[in-house]
C-alpha cells in the first residue's frame, strides 16, 4: 500500500479528538481524498475558497515525512504567502501527527538567513529523521533543500515564476511539487500553467473544486456537523446563494467560488488563431434531406444517399494519401441543428488538415449511418473516430462501434469535464498552428459559439442562423474538435477499398461493385 492510500484508510479508520461528532468515514470528503490520492509527481489543484485542500495537504506532508526512507518517506516543505498561513498549516500537520500516531516533536520555530534579514519558520521533526517546515516564498530558501514541495495560493505570490522554478529544481531526484490556488486573473502564471497542462503543453494533473463540487462531495454537511446545525437540502441552497450575493462582484464570485478566472469572457479562441487555420481548398460537402423525405420508401431513400456519396463523397476519398493516417470526428443532429462529419489527416509533421466537412440537415438515422459508414470505409489508415453519444446521437454512434469496434471508435457524452478536458487540447492545436480547416464563414461563428462558462469551455446556449439563414449551433466546432480527439486515439490503422471518382463514368460492373461496397456499408 502507498502513502496515499495509506493516508485515506488511516484517515478514514481515524477518529479525530475535536471531531468526535463525525462518524469515521467522513474525516476526509471525496475531493480531498483524490487529491491525496493522485500520486503525480506534478499536480495543481483549482479551487473554490475554504474547501480545505490545505487541510488534506497537510495530512499528506504527515505521512510522507513520518514515514522512513525505505517506505518513501522524505522532508516536506510549505510555502505559504504569509506567516499567518505557515502557522496554520504546521498546526494541521502536528493534528494530523496525532491522528496518524506518528512519532514526532512538537512545533519548534526555527530562523533563516532570507537576504539580509532572519525570518522565522515553523518545523515538525518526525522519528523517521525527516521534518515538514513552512518557509517564505523566497525563492531561495528551497535552494539546497531535497523533499516535496507544496505552493499554497499560488496564484497570489509576487514571486511565483522564481519560487516555482526553484523548486521544480528538486523534482530531478524524485520530489514532487503541489500548487494550490484560487485564481487570480486570466493572465496569472498559475492559469497559464493549468491551460498549458489540459492543453497538453505541461504535465501537471489538473484537480478542479468548485463550490458545486465540494457541496456536491459533503462540503456544507461537514459544517453543519462542525456548527451543530440541522442540514436541509433549503439551507445549503440559501448558504450558497448568500455567499455569491455578499461577493462584490459576479465576475468575483465566479473567480473566488467556480474557479474562473477574471476577464475570462469572450470567444474561447481568437478569431485570428482560426482565420490562420482556414484553408481555401478544404471543401464543405452538404446535403438537405427534402420536407418528406421520411415518406419515401426505404430503396428510394438509399438510392438517394449513394448517388450523393458517389458523386460529391467519393472524389475527395480517392485525393486522400493512403500513406497517412486517418481520423474522423462527428457531432450529431437529427432536426433543427447539423449533423457535422469531419474526417482529417494526420501530416507527416503531425499537422491534423481536415479533409473535408460533410453538413447533414435534417437527415434520417438510417440514412446519416449510410453516410457516415461511406466515409469511415473509404478513409486510408483509420486510427480513430470520435461520436458524440449524447441524446439521440447515441444510435448512430453505437452502430459505428458496433461495426468498427470499440477501440477504434469513442461514444462520447458530452458534459462540462468532457469539455473542460479536451477543448484546451483542441485550442492549442490553433495556438501552435497545428491544425486546418475549411474556409468558411459558418465554420467561424460555429467556433467563435465556444464560450468560457464557468470556467468551462464549452458552446453557448441558444442557437444561432448560418449564411443561409437556417439554424446551427456550433455544430462544426463540435465535430472539429471531435476529430482531434479521435488523433490522440490509438486505435490499429484499418484497411480501405479506393472508392471509383464518378457514377457517370461507371460500368455495370462499377455498380454492383458500389452496391456491395465493404460488404455492407449499406
Amino acid at each position: 500500500m502507498n502513502l496515499q492510500q495509506t493516508a485515506i484508510s488511516q484517515a478514514v479508520a481515524t477518529s479525530l479528538a475535536d471531531l468526535q461528532q463525525f462518524s469515521a468515514d467522513e474525516v476526509l470528503l471525496g475531493y480531498q481524498k483524490r487529491w491525496i490520492a493522485d500520486d503525480s509527481p506534478l499536480k495543481i489543484h483549482q479551487k473554490s475558497r475554504r474547501t480545505g485542500i490545505t487541510w488534506a495537504e497537510a495530512a499528506d506532508a504527515t505521512l510522507c515525512a513520518g514515514a522512513a526512507k525505505s517506505e518513501g518517506g522524505c522532508n516536506h516543505f510549505y510555502v505559504g504567502s504569509n506567516k499567518e498561513m505557515a502557522r496554520e498549516f504546521i498546526d494541521a500537520v502536528a493534528m494530523w501527527a496525532r491522528a496518524f500516531d506518528r512519532a514526532a516533536g512538537e512545533i519548534q520555530e526555527e530562523v533563516l538567513q532570507d537576504d539580509d534579514k532572519d525570518i522565522l519558520t515553523f518545523v515538525v521533526y518526525f522519528a523517521s529523521g525527516f521534518k515538514v517546515q513552512a518557509l517564505s516564498s523566497n525563492p531561495s530558501n528551497l535552494r539546497g533543500m531535497q523533499g516535496n514541495v507544496t505552493i499554497d495560493e499560488a496564484a497570489f505570490h509576487d514571486r511565483l515564476a522564481e519560487v516555482l522554478k526553484a523548486a521544480l529544481a528538486l523534482t530531478m531526484w524524485g520530489s514532487k511539487v503541489r500548487l494550490i490556488s484560487t485564481h487570480n486573473g486570466i493572465d496569472n502564471l498559475f492559469n497559464q500553467l493549468i491551460q498549458d497542462s489540459l492543453a497538453g503543453r505541461k504535465r501537471y494533473s489538473i484537480h478542479t473544486t468548485t463550490l458545486d463540487d465540494a457541496c456536491a462531495d459533503g462540503l456544507y454537511r461537514r459544517i453543519c456537523q462542525i456548527t451543530r446545525k440541522e442540514w436541509t437540502q433549503e439551507a445549503e441552497d440559501k448558504w450558497k446563494a448568500d455567499l455569491l450575493k455578499d461577493t462584490a462582484t459576479e465576475e468575483d464570485a465566479l473567480e473566488e467560488y467556480y474557479c474562473v478566472p477574471k476577464q475570462g469572457g469572450g470567444a474561447y479562441i481568437p478569431r485570428g488563431l482560426i482565420e490562420r487555420a482556414m484553408r481555401p481548398d478544404i471543401p464543405i460537402l452538404r446535403y438537405e434531406a427534402p420536407g418528406d423525405f421520411t415518406q419515401w420508401s426505404q430503396a428510394q431513400r438509399e438510392a438517394e444517399m449513394k448517388a450523393f456519396c458517389y458523386e460529391e463523397i467519393a472524389p475527395h476519398l480517392a485525393e486522400l494519401n493512403p500513406e497517412l493516417n486517418h481520423v474522423f470526428g462527428e457531432d450529431f443532429a437529427r432536426s433543427g441543428d447539423l449533423t457535422v462529419l469531419s474526417p482529417g489527416m494526420i501530416m507527416k509533421d503531425t499537422r491534423i488538415r481536415t479533409a473535408f466537412l460533410v453538413e447533414l440537415r435534417n437527415l434520417t438515422y438510417e440514412q446519416q449511418r449510410q453516410v457516415v459508414f461511406y466515409i469511415m470505409d473509404g478513409l486510408p489508415r483509420l486510427i480513430g473516430a470520435s461520436f458524440d453519444a449524447t441524446g439521440n446521437g447515441g444510435y448512430l454512434a453505437e452502430q459505428a462501434a458496433l461495426k468498427y469496434g470499440t477501440e477504434l471508435v469513442e461514444q462520447v457524452q458530452l458534459s462540462l469535464n468532457w469539455y473542460r478536458e479536451w477543448m484546451p487540447k483542441f485550442k492549442a492545436k490553433f495556438e501552435d498552428a497545428d491544425i486546418e480547416i475549411p474556409k468558411n464563414d459558418d465554420v467561424l461563428t460555429d467556433l467563435r459559439k465556444i464560450q468560457m462558462n464557468r470556467g468551462v469551455p464549452q458552446i453557448e446556449k441558444g442557437s444561432g442562423k448560418g449564411a443561409d439563414g437556417k439554424q446551427r449551433h456550433g455544430d462544426a466546432a463540435v465535430a472539429l474538435c471531435m476529430m482531434v480527439r479521435a488523433s490522440y486515439m490509438e486505435g490499429a490503422p484499418i484497411e480501405f477499398m479506393a472508392l471509383p471518382n464518378r457514377r457517370a463514368d461507371s460500368t455495370d460492373a462499377d455498380d454492383d461493385n458500389f452496391n456491395s461496397y465493404k460488404g455492407g456499408a449499406w
